[in-house]
């Protein structure tokens, strides 16, 4: 395993270029066996304000029509399914686009009025527009004198 990259060291070249050698051999050797980082799908942003929130989610190549939008509460669910490419007449030489069912849960910063969630899918981008319930809105007290 070790044979060749050890096998340099003894003729004269530079010790230091060397270990940078094998630095990079036994990094290339175990990047493969690391376990892969879980990313949440699909990434998000999310802004918030006095009277709604506003998601971004990046979710390039993906029908509209086969995802799930639902609120309750302050809970937002994204949810649907990416389907496998297909290419005719090759095999993956790499593959890191994922496929398959996901699922994104978010708790927002208030409850939101589901009935005017307003949803739009553009560019690879689904935008998704939450606004405040009314009654989770902050009210201003007045105080009355004597």
């Amino acid at each position: 395993m070790f044979g060749p990259a050890m096998r340099r060291f003894g003729h004269g070249t530079d010790l230091l270029s060397e270990m940078q050698y094998l630095h990079n051999e036994m990094s290339r050797l175990f990047s493969s066996v690391a376990p892969q980082t879980v990313h949440e799908y699909p990434p998000i942003n999310v802004w918030s304000g006095e009277d709604n929130a506003i998601v971004t989610a990046e979710m390039p190549g993906i029908d509209p029509s086969v995802l799930d939008i639902s609120v309750i509460g302050d809970t937002l669910t994204i949810s649907g399914k990416i389907e496998p490419e297909e290419i005719k007449g090759g095999v993956y030489h790499r593959q890191e686009r994922n496929y398959g069912y996901f699922k994104r849960i978010l708790q927002l910063p208030f409850h939101v009025n589901a009935e005017k969630v307003e949803a739009r899918y553009e560019n690879g981008i689904l935008q998704v527009k939450l606004p405040r319930s009314e009654d989770d809105k902050p009210r201003k007290v007045m105080i009355q004198a004597e």
